[in-house]
């Protein structure tokens, strides 16, 4: 499949490091320009996208140096903190990351998507499963996925939207072997250029004809059935409660 994106405007959250950077790089090499934003160091701009003036500020400086946007790429990861030590204001905050941000971008782009734009939202494999002491992730990882449906029908004939589930994305090309690769059906663990290639495939017009979609990049194990003692694995519920039932009955005591 050829995918040249020369001159076209690629806005990505969170762009400064793994699956962002990655599709940085990516997009760049096939003639992009690319404008990130991200709480780290980076070329085009710093700052913290759970904030309503910084998104408008930001906005306002993609739209006044191109004028347009080809892609928007809602990566920018949220806060990873289960229900025990989750407050209030830790909870919103990954909303505003994960999800909030992804909507005011879009609204904020909204007249200025060029003809065929499209927007990627990254969503992870933990929209459709979880463990425990993980809610403001999971949380906005599900949301950012309705979202993504709801906005591909109110964007019909501006921009195609759609979402992509990760799974175990290895950014740090660390040589996973044994039951860390073998585990997943592809027998290997994902990496940061498995996901750009996908957003890279649904920003093209080899994608045309997809919106509304989520797809989940995930080396087949959110299809992989687990039972006890089954193919080496074995649940053992004492250690189970020992470390998540006893300390939350404690607690709430």
């Amino acid at each position: 499949m050829k995918m040249e994106f020369k001159d076209k405007v690629v806005v990505i959250t969170g762009g400064a490091h793994g699956i962002g950077k990655c599709t940085v790089e990516e997009f760049e090499k096939r003639g992009a320009k690319v404008c990130i934003i991200d709480l780290n160091e980076n070329p085009y701009y710093v700052g913290d996208i759970s904030d309503k003036e910084t998104l408008e500020k930001f906005a306002e400086k993609v739209i006044g140096d191109y004028g347009k946007v080809d892609y928007l790429i809602n990566n920018a990861p949220p806060l990873f903190i289960g229900i025990d030590e989750c407050s209030y204001e830790d909870f919103s905050k990954s909303l505003a990351i994960g999800v909030t941000a992804a909507f005011y971008l879009t609204k904020l782009f909204k007249p200025y998507f060029a003809k065929g734009a499209s927007i990627v939202n990254i969503s992870s494999s933990r929209d459709r499963q979880s463990y425990p002491q993980s809610e403001s992730y999971t949380a906005a990882k599900g949301g950012i996925q309705a979202l993504t449906h709801a906005l591909a029908m109110s964007l019909a004939g501006i921009a195609r939207v759609n979402s992509i589930s990760p799974g175990w994305i290895d950014h740090t090309d660390e040589p996973w072997a044994g039951a860390d690769s073998m585990q997943h059906p592809v027998r290997r663990v994902g990496r940061s250029i498995d996901i750009a290639n996908t957003i890279m495939f649904l920003c093209s017009d080899n994608a045309g004809f997809i919106t509304g979609e989520n797809i989940c990049v995930d080396g087949g194990m959110t299809k992989l059935m687990i039972y006890h003692d089954d193919h080496g694995w074995k649940y053992e519920p004492e250690e189970y409660e020992k470390e998540f039932i006893v300390p939350a009955i404690t607690e709430q005591k």
